[in-house]
């Protein structure tokens, strides 16, 4: 009898001691797992709202797998080219609800200024809402770069005011869509020839133009840049 009982004593000291092994070996288990980082896409400096994002001002850094949630960006593609709703801290993970593709309504420091016809020397045909443009200053004798950076179209309209675009393929659903095939097949087809350009400019961009094109001496050439469709996904 004595024997019978030391060996279920021992049986059980036994299935108790597996017990206990392979709960220890459960917790370190998740522990490694929560020790696993996932990279995901920070400000690498402080971004204010109404930003439009772009490659030098994003990276990859990596977070515990235990904080990791599906509403953080983890892809560079995802976000380069969008605009940002909130603040972003530096080196704060991104959340997708505070970000957005709709970028045509000017930023928060900027307004969208319909560019009057007297101050434009040409403007490239290609060009859609949504696109980014570059704007040259000519005049007799001289023609610079005017801006540093490339500006964003909030509107082209026809001479019948409706939006230039290939009704059959648009530009901005193919945009959207990051498909840059499509985008760039509805340049080849358009309803309309360009008659009226509003840009989203800041305060200071606008009286820099303004103040050179009302003199009559210099006019505006307003380029297509490839950005537009280079950086769309």
């Amino acid at each position: 009898m004595n024997r019978r009982r030391s060996l279920v004593i021992s049986f059980t000291a036994a299935m108790l001691s597996g017990l206990l092994v392979y709960g220890v070996y459960i917790l370190q288990v998740k522990q490694i797992a929560l020790q696993q980082t996932i990279q995901v896409v920070v400000p690498k400096d402080f971004i204010r709202a109404g930003t439009l994002i772009q490659e030098q001002l994003v990276e990859l850094r990596p977070v515990l797998k235990g904080s990791y949630n599906e509403n953080m960006v983890s892809d560079l593609k995802e976000i380069i080219g969008q605009e940002t709703l909130t603040p972003l801290g530096t080196n704060e993970p991104i959340l997708k609800w505070k970000i957005n593709r709709f970028h045509l309504l000017p930023g928060g420091d900027q307004s969208t200024f319909q560019i009057p016809k007297e101050y434009i020397l040409s403007v490239s045909n290609g060009i859609r809402a949504g696109d980014q443009v570059r704007i040259y200053a000519s005049a007799e004798g001289e023609s610079h770069k005017l801006l540093d950076k490339d500006i964003m179209v909030a509107s082209v309209k026809s001479s019948a005011n409706i939006e230039v675009d290939n009704p059959k393929n648009s530009n901005l659903l193919s945009k959207a869509n990051g498909d840059a095939e499509k985008m760039y097949l509805s340049r080849l087809e358009a309803n309309g020839a360009i008659d009226q350009i509003n840009l989203n400019l800041t305060e200071d961009e606008w009286l820099l133009l303004d103040r050179l094109c009302s003199t009559k001496k210099t006019k505006l050439v307003i380029a297509f840049s490839s950005a537009s469709i280079t950086k769309s996904n």
